[in-house]
């Protein structure tokens, strides 16, 4: 007479419902029980668990630049944030905001609260005080310098912050641990792409690079088709520059030291 196979407690269907939806397979993107934003790439949100940017949890943005990329990959996502009454908080960014710059990405000046902090102990006090305060919107925080256990504190009260919270660090802590659940890796590639790698998610990392398409909506009304498929500038433009280039400054880089908002 044989003996039926003990059932394998790891199987989802043998699992209650709400420890199965936890349950995730390392091969797999995991899911996630906590409310994502939508990032504006399709093909970002394929590959980031639950489709989007994670609230009630840390994402790290990791950069060879500060002051580059960042609008361009969070730019997308803002609005959102900001349409039922959200604030966005930026806390010690390299740059002073630009308000008209921002605006034209949909995020109004009165819905941005600038913290400027003079070291970066200050800022990792700001950036943790504005999390438990469990804010509406989202928090974009530059902490270059934090270490391992300052940004798993973060991470413990992230976890109950409604809001995604961003940290803006060097590419150079790539190869440091961290306990933030994500870490994404962006950086400018040809043709106004950005392109991003995800060494860590829940679940399998995604080592290939995704090249997403990131020219601000306004350009494509201010940019001739041919100047459309070149490089992004490196650099803020300068007063002896086109109207074109001049135009790209204003909505592209919301961090010119021009028109800085107050605090």
């Amino acid at each position: 007479m044989s003996v039926p196979a003990a059932p394998n407690p790891f199987d989802p269907g043998v699992l209650p419902r709400h420890v199965a939806d936890a349950v995730w397979r390392g091969c797999e993107v995991g899911g996630t029980a906590a409310r994502t934003v939508p990032t504006g790439f399709g093909a970002l949100d394929a590959q980031l668990p639950g489709g989007g940017w994670p609230t009630h949890s840390l994402t790290e943005l990791l950069l060879p630049q500060a002051a580059l990329c960042e609008w361009r990959l969070l730019g997308p996502a803002l609005p959102a944030l900001v349409r039922s009454g959200g604030r966005i908080y930026l806390i010690a960014p390299p740059r002073p905001p630009h308000a008209p710059g921002l605006a034209q990405l949909g995020v109004p000046a009165d819905q941005l609260i600038w913290v400027r902090t003079t070291t970066p102990m200050d800022g990792l006090w700001v950036t943790e005080q504005i999390v438990k305060s469990d804010p509406t919107g989202a928090v974009l925080s530059w902490l270059p310098q934090a270490r391992p256990g300052q940004i798993r504190r973060l991470q413990i009260h992230a976890q109950s912050c409604g809001a995604p919270v961003f940290l803006f660090r060097p590419l150079t802590a790539l190869h440091d641990a961290s306990p933030a659940p994500l870490r994404v890796c962006v950086a400018l590639a040809d043709g106004w792409q950005l392109e991003v790698r995800i060494p860590k998610r829940r679940g399998a990392p995604f080592d290939e690079p995704l090249y997403l398409a990131a020219m601000p909506m306004n350009l494509a009304g201010v940019l001739p088709p041919r100047l459309r498929t070149l490089p992004a500038p490196m650099a803020a433009p300068s007063r002896k520059e086109s109207a074109y280039a001049r135009a790209l400054g204003r909505v592209a880089s919301p961090f010119p030291a021009a028109e800085p908002l107050s605090h």
